[in-house]
């Protein structure tokens, strides 16, 4: 597999759009709108097992929380390369920026899904049902105008396709403000979804109940697994599409990622220490052994691109960066289910239905990137004499 580190301009894979892949994501992805009808018409209680208890169930954690901090990539390269500089990584900022408008897109139909009086989801844009002190609300309110400045920002790759080629001038001369607001909002919003564990206080185990630091724990992990989903997407793509690999641009990332994973895991583990919470990890109980894991799938990506030749390695490149995805995905469950006890009484696992929209939302996802990276020119071309 050729490797290559040449800028070119955009363009559209071309190829088969419909393909034994992209039928199983299709099918997939009708599943969970099926499921997703009969929420809408019978109730959250038709489809979940959400309770008292557990308001926040898969649909919040995975779809929302999760799936956010996974859809940062657009969000850390835009940061990388227009506010440091970086030109080099031009070339991965409009693929990393698809995912994540796929990802917040579908982040925002979860939280949808996921309120009880659906149809009152407009108040959260009217200023007369604002509720400025409410974390919840500010991270409602963020998410939607991120969703839509990432549409502006993606919009030079669609509107020459549909005939707007003079709209495009104008959001190309005001891209800037954009720009903007989209490093602007995810800082916000990432770090309060952080907060809003603090409104849990006891009922969160301490091993995951920081406090103040909260915010700041879960913004670096955002960014962390921005970093991570550019590497497996941009690996993914070369994979699957049969392009050349982007190892020296991702190796020079990897450098980025080394080092604020360094000072993560020092805020991390000085935030136990301080706390005196570190003792609750040697519990032996359920929530121990998924905070072990946690910092195992944090640690081990340290020591693997601790090292220049280890960075230079797609694998190796490719098993950290899932690890750290990894890493953030237990931090957030830990921290919304497995940490949380609201009493005995109270237990919670995800009904199929749930499963199956959090599926079918992915799967949904991985279609669209697909297909639109074939009709959209948003990977950068490749001269034909270093194709596979």
């Amino acid at each position: 597999m050729a490797e290559h580190t040449a800028v070119h301009a955009p363009a559209p894979l071309g190829g088969k759009l419909l393909t034994p892949f992209t039928f199983v994501l299709g099918v997939l992805s009708l599943a969970a709108g099926v499921v997703a009808v009969i929420r809408l018409v019978y109730g959250l209680g038709a489809v979940t097992n959400l309770s008292d208890g557990y308001p926040f169930g898969i649909w919040i954690v995975y779809d929302v929380v999760i799936g956010s901090a996974l859809a940062c990539g657009g969000y850390v390269m835009a940061l990388l390369v227009y506010i440091f500089n970086r030109g080099e990584y031009h070339p991965l900022v409009r693929p990393a920026l698809l995912a994540s408008l796929m990802g917040y897109t579908l982040a925002g139909v979860s939280v949808i899904l996921d309120m009880g009086r659906y149809w009152n989801s407009w108040h959260i844009f009217w200023p007369g049902y604002a509720q400025p002190n409410s974390v919840l609300f500010e991270v409602a309110t963020c998410i939607s105008a991120y969703i839509l400045v990432m549409w502006i920002e993606f919009s030079p790759a669609y509107l020459d396709k549909i005939g707007l080629g003079g709209i495009k001038k104008i959001v190309s001369r005001l891209m800037f403000l954009f720009i903007a607001l989209g490093v602007l909002l995810p800082s916000m919003h990432q770090s309060s979804l952080g907060s809003m564990l603090v409104i849990f206080g006891r009922q969160i185990n301490p091993l995951w109940q920081s406090g103040f630091m909260l915010p700041l724990e879960y913004l670096m992990t955002a960014v962390l697994m921005g970093f991570a989903v550019v590497v497996v997407e941009a690996t993914l793509v070369s994979i699957g599409f049969k392009r050349p690999m982007e190892t020296p641009l991702l190796a020079k990332l990897a450098k980025f990622v080394w080092g604020l994973l360094l000072a993560y895991l020092v805020v991390r583990i000085g935030g136990l220490v301080m706390r005196g919470a570190l003792p609750n990890a040697f519990h032996f109980d359920a929530p121990s052994y998924c905070f072990w894991v946690e910092m195992l799938c944090f640690a081990l990506p340290l020591v693997m691109l601790a090292r220049k030749t280890s960075r230079n390695n797609s694998g190796k490149l490719f098993g950290a960066a899932v690890l750290l995805m990894m890493g953030g995905f237990m931090l957030r469950v830990d921290g919304f289910l497995i940490g949380y006890r609201t009493g005995e009484s109270w237990h919670y696992f995800p009904a199929l239905p749930e499963l199956t929209i959090t599926v079918g939302l992915i799967a949904f996802e991985i279609l669209a990137y697909t297909l639109l990276v074939k009709i959209l020119p948003v990977l950068p071309a490749i001269p034909r004499q270093v194709a596979r």
